[in-house]
């Protein structure tokens, strides 16, 4: 895993077909959207709402989300914002779960590590 300046990281390095790597923050918005796709997260804390995101760009997503990649395996940081009336445990759990396996399966990278600071609890307009 060769790091460049940039953040970059090489995931595949093919003689005869070329190399691939990347970057950084597409590992923390893999992780981000498969984070908010958990039943019981209302949000990554200090981002954007997700409505906002299609309308601002795909960046914004990996606000709340640390990435350290070091010899090719992968620790995550997220700091989300649950839905009230949800088990921290059974959400972080489902979380660390979910994050794993979509950064282990896009980027082919393991993934020691999925670290969860519960920022704060969100009510819906409903309650």
């Amino acid at each position: 895993m060769a790091r460049d300046e940039r953040n970059t990281y090489t995931i595949q390095n093919d003689a005869n077909m070329g190399e691939v790597k990347i970057a950084d923050e597409v590992v923390a918005i893999i992780a981000a959207l498969a984070a908010t796709e958990v039943d019981g997260v209302a949000s990554m804390a200090g981002n954007i709402t997700n409505e906002l995101i299609s309308r601002l760009g795909m960046k914004n997503l990996s606000k709340g989300v640390k990435v350290d990649v070091l010899e090719g395996v992968v620790t995550v940081s997220l700091a989300l914002n649950l839905k009230y009336n949800y088990s921290i445990m059974d959400v972080s759990g489902k979380v660390q779960e979910k994050v794993k396996n979509a950064v282990e399966t896009m980027t082919g990278l393991e993934v020691a590590d999925v670290n969860i600071k519960v920022a704060g609890v969100e009510m819906s307009s409903q309650e």
